[in-house]
């Protein structure tokens, strides 16, 4: 199949208009469009949410059991983070550390006051573990992660 001079300028023009498009030429003239899968060069990795589950590592904790939540990772070196823990939403934010791409922190706080602070160790983008402390002493395993 023979394609015009002036549709292939017009294709080509288009083409690179277009961000993350190839133009692959072929064999007799003939070219190929080529768009690669995921995000185009420059933009950035969609939020990935995560879930968190929390394992009871001391007495206190045992007295609520497992607690579970999830972190949405901004691919950004931070996150958001939400826990329901006794029957209460604590919200807030989880964040890399500064030199370490695979260390971070996470707070969360509720209406009535209580409040959580953990550290963790990504081991991928998707998945990690760590430690958290609530404010009324419990102290808990996390595991990040589906």
């Amino acid at each position: 199949m023979k394609i015009s001079k002036r549709l292939c300028a017009s294709m080509l023009v288009q083409a690179f208009a277009l961000s993350g498009c190839y133009v692959i030429p072929e064999r007799d003239g003939q070219y190929s469009f080529y768009i690669p899968a995921g995000p185009a060069q420059g933009q950035p990795a969609m939020p990935r949410v995560l879930s968190a589950r929390l394992y009871p590592e001391n007495d206190l904790a045992t007295q609520t059991g497992m607690v579970s939540g999830t972190v949405t990772n901004m691919m950004t070196g931070k996150g958001r983070f939400q826990i329901t823990y006794a029957g209460e939403t604590l919200t807030g934010e989880a964040t890399r550390v500064s030199g370490d791409d695979r260390k971070g922190i996470a707070s969360a706080y509720g209406p009535s006051g209580a409040f959580m602070s953990c550290e963790y160790q990504m081991n991928s983008p998707a998945q990690g573990a760590g430690t958290c402390m609530f404010s009324n002493g419990a102290r808990y395993k996390v595991h990040i992660g589906n």
